[in-house]
């Protein structure tokens, strides 16, 4: 290959040349014990057997009803599962274990003081915390069935019973990820039409106390102004008793959830028997448009579908302290933090607080202390570790059989030091690949059956049967060599049923590109397009090489590029704005985010502050720009098209490649030069 050859390779095809790592094999210790020990799996969930074969994680729930149709295929590419079926998620979650586990824990909190005592609420607690709360949202907030609440909580307790108490109602919770400003809280607002705003006053983040309530106050603001009215702000105290913001309450709007209910105390609920195909929550995800996209998950195909890969692919029995280090605002914290390990009667900790606070031992300490022996998290938070505090696991006596690793392909190296230091050569590992809208794991290892390989996601679960595409719809066979489109030849019932009120975005994001018949009822002609490049090895495993779209994986957490494009053009000043991603040895990407300015405005480190502050407000600090970089015009096409792969490769270090083309070529020079 020449030089000139690569500068025109894309990142996907240059990953290709990665070589492949060899096995590390489960201990016979941990395959005793194992949940899923059945090589036969994969045969009973071939695609012969499908889709009857999801009867098994159907049954794994108890039903009010029993469903009559498996998959229902007439509305494709919206797929209904369980069709006939009755179930609720709360009584799944928490009820139905109180006959031989009511003193059992169900969450263990662990706030971010240390000094703070641990909370470890039983499944009798949590029932009743629930069913009091349930009460509250119908005869107080006056929530039913079908409505919308929209919550914007931080890592507590109260999180998990408020989402299992709108469950209890049938009433679709919509989470917003803590860390979201109140423009990011108004816009699901006004998208989900949401009346009622769930909250919290305060929460600990690297040792101080934030006013969150502040945040609660913007949204509803902005809200109104896009013509969305919050009738009730509920307000849960951070220390119940005492208010831990300075924001005022808003009279006859905002009320505290701890005062109002003790007028709820022993009230209970009977949980609202809800069909299979109900919506049980909205989970909102960027997309590469300005608007985040709310996915629409089921109840029964959701539940049976968390509750099977918990079991099989986690390796959660009803005896095990399982701890999901993520932010229940993300997919992952209300797949593998809340409905799929409460289901099976585990023990969910959640953590208030960042992993390394107040040192980098931290995670061990609370995994000592609990005797935590499944353990999940990102690549972030893995690669974060190993750099401050790469001698700390050493140091603790925690034992882990289990430990998964979510959200972004993780590094060779970094797996190993996982697999050394954090799971001290016993714990298995599963690389788990999935999505928002996937709901659940796509591709992993079976963690008794095949063997990890670092790098890798490893094969398609049972019953997941990828393909991937190239650019003009062919085939790309395993070890060919080459990446592509991953895509999901057939449904599953994690998968979300629709995009909040625009069903038309649905198809044409997901399934119009490599649709064989637009009129067709068969799902054989509706392959699901993830948005991920990929490449399969000889062996049938995986390797993910990120998004093939405009998102940025900041932390694992999914960054619309044109959303923060958007908020940097909110300032006067700012003309053009475009964001690339830039490698970052803990978070994986971070933005970088370049702006022309209008004319007669200057550069100035105030205004990049101001720029970089605007995206802040907007979407959250998860968000926050590597660096604003002013420059007097954006490399451009002869068509004005602003060329982010020459922006990207100057960010990175990289070569630009051929830009004689551009409109305006000297100007690439010039950026070099600044970036330097």
């Amino acid at each position: 290959m020449t030089e000139k050859d690569i500068t025109h390779v894309s990142e996907a095809q240059i990953a290709v040349h990665w070589q492949e790592e060899d096995y590390f094999y489960p201990s016979m210790q941990f395959i005793a014990q194992a949940n899923m020990t059945d090589p036969a799996i994969y045969e009973k969930f071939s695609l012969d057997n499908f889709p009857n074969c999801y009867k098994a994680y159907a049954d794994l729930l108890e039903w009010d009803e029993y469903w009559h149709t498996i998959l229902d295929t007439s509305d494709a590419p919206c797929w209904k599962w369980f069709v006939g079926g009755r179930i609720n998620a709360s009584h799944n979650c928490i009820d139905r274990h109180l006959a031989k586990n009511r003193n059992k824990t169900a969450i263990h909190f662990v706030p971010e003081l240390e000094e703070e005592k641990v909370e470890h609420i039983t499944y009798q607690e949590l029932w009743v915390r629930v069913n009091e709360f349930t009460a509250l949202l119908r005869d107080f907030a006056g929530l039913k069935a079908g409505d919308r609440a929209t919550l914007h909580m931080p890592m507590s307790a109260e999180l998990p019973i408020t989402m299992l108490a709108c469950a209890r109602l049938g009433v679709i919770h919509s989470e917003v990820f803590g860390g979201f400003s109140g423009r990011a809280c108004a816009d699901r607002i006004v998208d989900s039409k949401s009346n009622v705003l769930i909250t919290m006053d305060a929460y600990y983040r690297s040792g101080t106390l934030l006013d969150h309530k502040k945040n609660a106050d913007i949204a509803v603001e902005l809200a109104a102004k896009d013509g969305q009215t919050v009738n009730k702000v509920l307000v849960w105290q951070r220390y119940p008793g005492k208010s831990s913001t300075p924001t005022p309450m808003v009279k006859g709007r905002d009320f505290f959830i701890n005062e109002e209910l003790k007028r709820f105390y022993g009230k209970r609920v009977k949980p609202v028997s809800m069909p299979a195909e109900a919506p049980l929550f909205l989970m909102y995800t960027s997309g590469t448009t300005g608007k985040p996209k709310g996915c629409q998950h089921s109840t029964g195909g959701y539940l049976a579908y968390v509750t099977g890969t918990s079991k099989f692919v986690q390796d959660i029995h009803p005896e095990d302290v399982y701890w999901c280090m993520a932010d229940i605002g993300w997919i992952t914290g209300h797949s593998y933090i809340v409905y799929g390990p409460l289901s099976l009667c585990a023990s969910t900790v959640i953590y208030e607080g960042v992993p390394n606070y107040p040192d980098a031992g931290r995670p061990w300490r609370i995994a000592q202390d609990l005797g935590v022996n499944i353990f999940h998290t990102a690549p972030t938070a893995i690669r974060a570790l190993r750099k401050i505090g790469p001698d700390e696991p050493a140091k603790y006596n925690y034992h882990f059989k289990h430990m998964t690793t979510v959200g972004e392909p993780i590094e060779p190296e970094v797996w190993k030091w996982y697999y050394k230091e954090v799971g001290k050569g016993e714990a298995i590992i599963v690389d788990t690949w999935w999505q928002t809208e996937t709901g659940g794991f796509l591709c992993s290892t079976l963690p008794a059956i095949t063997p990890m390989k670092p790098g890798s996601a490893g094969p398609s679960l049972p019953g997941i049967h990828p393909v991937i595409y190239d650019e003009d719809g062919n085939e790309l066979p395993a070890g060919c060599g080459r990446a592509g489109n991953i895509c999901i030849r057939n449904p599953w019932p994690g998968g979300f049923q629709t995009i909040w009120g625009d069903r038309n975005r649905f198809v044409q994001n997901y399934y119009a590109r490599y649709c064989k018949d637009p009129k067709s009822k068969r799902w054989q002609d509706w392959p699901y397009l993830t948005g991920d490049a990929a490449v399969q090895a000889k062996d049938g495993y995986y390797r993910i090489l990120g998004r093939i779209d405009d998102v940025i994986n900041v932390s694992g957490h999914r960054l619309g590029t044109k959303e923060i494009e958007s908020a940097a053009l909110i300032v006067p000043e700012v003309a053009e704005a475009a964001v690339v991603p830039v490698a970052h040895e803990i978070k994986g990407k971070e933005p970088d985010l370049y702006i022309a300015l209008k004319p007669g405005f200057d550069a100035s480190p105030e205004l990049e502050k101001k720029i970089s502050d605007a995206v802040c407000n907007e979407i959250g600090k998860i968000a926050k720009p590597r660096r604003v970089w002013i420059v007097k015009d954006m490399p451009k096409t002869r068509s004005g098209k602003i060329m982010r792969r020459v922006l990207a490769a100057i960010s990175n270090k990289k070569d630009v490649g051929d830009v004689t083309t551009l409109a305006n070529p000297n100007i690439v020079d010039e950026i070099k030069a600044m970036v330097k």
